[in-house]
């Protein structure tokens, strides 16, 4: 049978564990996207010039590409 000692430990464990994966997850994120976001903006303005409701598929298609000149992933 476990002790009361080790099923604290195993708890806490737990809980840094799951504690600490968002934070560093969103850090590593943050580093080195400001090109990521200023090809975000760009193909947005970009694609917006075509209405969603007639034309989805070319806005689709047009903020794709512009996001594969940048380089990035659509």
């Amino acid at each position: 049978m476990l002790t009361r000692k080790t099923l604290t430990a195993i708890a806490l464990a737990l809980a840094i564990a799951g504690a600490a994966t968002p934070s560093f997850a969103q850090r590593s994120d943050r580093r080195g996207n400001t090109g990521r976001d200023a090809a975000i903006h760009h193909c947005s303005v970009k694609a917006s010039k075509w209405s969603n409701e007639q034309w989805q598929t070319y806005q689709f298609a047009v903020y794709s590409t512009c996001m594969v000149e940048y380089r990035q992933r659509p």
